[in-house]
């Protein structure tokens, strides 16, 4: 991750959108990136991730708040260098079996990792959206964090003399997020809990959306999220493109799945064996909703 106070160029296409997401990820994810899949529980980009997976991308640094399955997978697939994250987990469920694999052992690759702070994280997306070169924020106060992380940095006020912590703005060379709609022209429409997708797509030199449909008319309501076709660089129709997690709107949270993923990643031969059947051997039009539902049917019965 690059850390700038240059703004990206706009607008970024006259039309962005995309007729594949391989396309897509082809044309903008590119080997040692820092690349930024958000989504806080709710609308993340699955399918984006899995054709990264496919096109064998590596040496990439990820960002996110609250890495989940998509980053374990990632991880496990062994196209990533760094983390650079708050928190990391399976929500509800426990550990990341592949991005421990390789934090303790090396496995496939050694990780570096950057562990901030929710708070941190968030103002860090903010000040990258906003063209400002660090995020200053109330926080780190008793935590040993600051002696593990060089990027966590105090400062006083000037106005007050107040000691508060900064860190660098987050600045990724390619955000990826998932929505509901798009219209013909590329504008996004998101609704439910959004998190940083607006941030994260507004500080990227780069970006990717993949969404639910294209429509004619967004039908968007006063104060809706959206995020103008000139601020975007793809935009590519993947339905049921954020399963296991969910979409509002369209599709429910598969918890069936996230409590298989406990035993599937737990060893490396169980996951490879799951990347292999259900990621490497789809292309991109083939979504992890077809193993995952039928997983949930099974328990359901």
């Amino acid at each position: 991750m690059r850390y700038s106070h240059i703004t990206p160029n706009m607008p970024k296409s006259p039309n962005p959108l995309t007729a594949t997401l391989s396309q897509a990820i082809n044309q903008f994810v590119r080997d040692g990136d820092s690349v930024a899949l958000e989504g806080f529980t709710h609308l993340i980009p699955f399918a984006a991730g899995h054709e990264i997976i496919r096109q064998q991308k590596k040496n990439l640094t990820l960002i996110r708040m609250t890495p989940d399955l998509i980053y374990d997978q990632l991880i496990g697939a062994g196209c990533v260098r760094k983390l650079i994250f708050s928190w990391g987990g399976n929500p509800g469920v426990g550990s990341l079996h592949r991005f421990r694999d390789a934090v303790e052992n090396g496995w496939p690759d050694p990780l570096v990792i950057e562990e901030h702070s929710h708070a941190a994280m968030a103002s860090a997306y903010t000040a990258g959206a906003s063209g400002l070169p660090f995020a200053i924020l109330r926080g780190y106060t008793g935590t040993d964090l600051p002696s593990y992380n060089q990027n966590i940095r105090f400062i006083q006020c000037p106005f007050t003399g107040e000691r508060l912590a900064a860190v660098p703005a987050v600045r990724p060379d390619v955000a990826i997020i998932h929505a509901q709609k798009s219209d013909q022209r590329g504008n996004v429409l998101m609704w439910g809990i959004v998190g940083v997708q607006k941030e994260a797509a507004l500080c990227a030199r780069r970006v990717v959306v993949t969404v639910e449909e294209i429509v004619e008319d967004l039908e968007a309501s006063s104060n809706a999220s959206v995020l103008p076709f000139w601020t975007l660089d793809a935009v590519v129709k993947a339905s049921r493109g954020a399963s296991p997690s969910y979409a509002m709107g369209y599709y429910d949270r598969d918890n069936a799945f996230y409590k298989r993923w406990e035993e599937i990643s737990k060893t490396r031969e169980g996951f490879l064996k799951w990347l292999e059947e259900n990621v490497l051997r789809k292309d991109s039009t083939s979504q992890i909703a077809s193993a995952s539902l039928a997983s949930a049917v099974r328990e359901n019965h």
